[in-house]
């Protein structure tokens, strides 16, 4: 883990504590980050809804495994 210093309004780091029901200004800055970046990734794959093309049906997806038997 790296130790890093930031300045952050009061007010602000105060209503996240009592959003997140963080124990710790530690704990949630950590969960925010965590948070902003699940969020980016979950925007990141819906922006590619339409975008890519399935050669094989579902069907063929689920069964036609052959190493599966």
């Amino acid at each position: 883990m790296a130790r890093t210093t930031i300045t952050l309004p009061t007010e602000l780091l105060e209503e996240l504590m009592v959003e997140l029901s963080a124990k710790s200004k530690t704990d949630a800055v950590i969960r925010a980050i965590q948070d902003e970046i699940r969020l980016r990734k979950r925007e990141k794959i819906r922006s590619m809804a339409g975008k890519l093309a399935f050669t094989k049906s579902a069907d063929q997806l689920r069964h036609g495994d052959r190493r599966i038997g």
